[in-house]
């Protein structure tokens, strides 16, 4: 079978900055299996697989070693491929997920802003090791799905050196660590997920699903500006909604071709 594969670098408006990630459009469903095969192949974060269902698709989403219930940057990618080689007269795209509900992907000038539900987290006693493995001395810790663990400044988040193989064996999805930003930038994170088979994503939109709600009391503003300090970096623009989440950002198209499976 020959399948169409593409590499987008989301939340960059330059080749190799952001977080790559694949995107497979398909006309039906493969197996699951075949599907989490294709993401350990491509090595990447996120796999995107697609399918049509009627005026808009389904979505779902790969690590290397485990699908996952939400992801921002391989959506953000699946929506600039729709919009450039799939219908390039839309001006927006609905996703149907399994368990994040509806996402819709919209056109905004030279950018592409998502619709995702927010997720509040909660102070919470840290899990043992946890504050070991990341280093450094958080001021607070709390969680929705992920950990998120707060630190005073970007210094030191951009500093931490965490404990991976440590962070792997932790009761803990993933870990999110911010910290206010400096100049224009509200805040800032990284994303730790080894146990998920990502050691540090690159750029993580569904972490801001749970970042913007936290900046967004914290400082008293809805409309928010965050980086994510991996190697690569990446920019989002947020907007707190109520319950939703506004993320946007730009995509650069890598790569386009095709798969034998």
């Amino acid at each position: 079978m020959r399948l169409p594969l593409y590499q987008v670098d989301a939340f960059t408006d330059r080749l190799f900055g952001g977080n790559p990630a694949a995107v497979c459009p398909l006309q039906a469903w493969l197996p699951d299996t075949a599907m989490q095969a294709i993401a350990a192949e491509n090595n990447l974060a996120e796999t995107a697989f697609f399918v049509r269902e009627g005026n808009d698709y389904a979505l779902r989403w790969f690590t290397p070693t485990v699908e996952v219930d939400l992801c921002g940057h391989a959506t953000l990618a699946a929506g600039h491929i729709v919009f450039r080689f799939i219908e390039p007269q839309r001006e927006n795209v609905s996703f149907r997920t399994l368990k994040a509900g509806t996402l819709t992907v919209s056109r905004r000038a030279d950018m592409l802003v998502m619709d995702f539900p927010a997720r509040p987290a909660s102070p919470v006693a840290a899990p043992p090791g946890l504050l070991a493995a990341l280093g450094g001395a958080p001021r607070e810790v709390l969680r929705a799905r992920d950990h998120l663990v707060v630190y005073d400044s970007a210094a030191e988040v951009a500093a931490l050196k965490p404990d991976l193989a440590a962070l792997a064996k932790l009761d803990c999805w993933a870990a999110i660590v911010t910290a206010p930003g400096e100049n224009d930038i509200d805040f800032v994170s990284r994303f730790f997920a080894p146990a998920q088979g990502v050691a540090e994503d690159p750029v993580t939109g569904s972490s801001h699903c749970t970042l913007v709600p936290y900046w967004a009391r914290r400082l008293g503003k809805n409309d928010l500006e965050a980086r994510q300090l991996s190697r690569r970096s990446g920019a989002l623009h947020c907007t707190l909604n109520g319950d939703r989440v506004s993320i946007a950002g730009r995509a650069v198209l890598y790569l386009e071709g095709w798969i034998s499976v």
